[in-house]
């Protein structure tokens, strides 16, 4: 093995004092005006954002396509993005999943396959639940509603 392949070790080890004599902890005030100017978004504002959007994506839904079951298929797609959004959204605002970095890590990590089963199940059902069913109405408005994500960001951005 040559010395070009050979790489020093990037991560500081305990002990080593390279990189922390200039970390300062932040004062209070300066605090406050670090979350004043990157405001946090509400999950419950994105999850609210997603069911109005998914309400105007059924309506158009069933003016474009003519049909009742239209509106009906973009509503039940746009409640497959709101309900387990609405799950994650309560379970990262609950005590427990803030109580140490330990906690909010694996509560994150749970919360997401539940989410993800949910969307699945509620996916499943779909034919049995709304009849008839319209799937490209269906995933058109889960579509939209799963990118109203991008506008949290876009808040986030500002």
């Amino acid at each position: 093995m040559s010395d070009r392949t050979i790489r020093s070790d990037p991560w500081p080890h305990e002990g080593d004092a390279a990189g922390y004599e200039d970390f300062k902890p932040l004062t209070r005030k300066e605090a406050q005006a670090l979350r004043a100017k990157e405001p946090l978004v509400s999950p419950w504002r994105v999850v609210r954002l997603q069911a109005m959007v998914g309400v105007v994506v059924a309506a158009l839904a069933w003016v474009i396509w003519g049909e009742r079951s239209a509106g009906l298929s973009a509503l039940y797609g746009a409640a497959v993005a709101v309900v387990p959004g609405a799950l994650m959204a309560r379970g990262m605002t609950s005590r427990f999943s803030s109580m140490s970095p330990g906690h909010s890590a694996v509560s994150f990590m749970l919360w997401e396959v539940l989410k993800i089963a949910v969307s699945v199940a509620m996916l499943m059902l779909a034919p049995q639940i709304v009849q008839p069913l319209s799937w490209p109405a269906l995933l058109v408005a889960l579509l939209v509603c799963i990118k109203v994500y991008w506008f949290a960001l876009l808040w986030r951005g500002r």
